[in-house]
Parts: structure tokens; C-alpha cells; sequence
């Protein structure tokens, strides 16, 4: 599955995508195998409520179940201007 990291996820991380191989049922069992790989996944994932998520380019929640995704990426939430 490819994960995509955008903005300051992205620099906390320092990749900008990455293939992973995972057992994760939901977004946040996908997170919990991240924030287990090492610190700076743990600091990239601290504050959940900081980040939206998008499964296959749809806007979902942490809940949302990955069965069949190809793609899952993190990123702050957007502001207008």
C-alpha cells in the first residue's frame, strides 16, 4: 500500500510517500504500525485530531477499514483564502 505524507507530516517523517507492508484492518491500525516503527513517526502521529486522512483520494476518518485501499495519505487540515 502506498502512504502519502503532505506538509509538515511530511518533514516530521522526511519521506514524502513510501510502500508499506501492513496487517492493518483501519486507518488507525495502519497509524499504531507506523508510530511502532519508530520516533519520528510518533511525532508525526502525536495529535490525531491535527490530521485528516484521505483512502484512495476520498476524505474518510481514522475508523474507515483499508480492505482493498492502494493508497492512504496524511495531511493537516485545509484552510480558505
Amino acid at each position: 500500500m502506498d502512504v502519502l505524507y503532505f506538509a509538515w507530516v511530511r518533514e516530521r517523517i522526511g519521506l514524502p510517500r513510501e510502500t508499506v507492508e501492513t496487517q492493518a484492518e483501519t486507518v488507525a491500525d495502519l497509524v499504531a504500525e507506523l508510530i511502532a516503527r519508530e520516533e519520528r513517526y510518533a511525532a508525526a502521529f502525536a495529535d490525531l485530531s491535527a490530521l485528516r486522512v484521505a483512502v484512495d483520494q476520498e476524505l474518510v476518518g481514522f475508523d474507515t477499514s483499508l480492505a482493498g485501499a492502494r493508497e492512504v495519505a496524511f495531511f493537516p487540515p485545509m484552510t480558505g483564502g
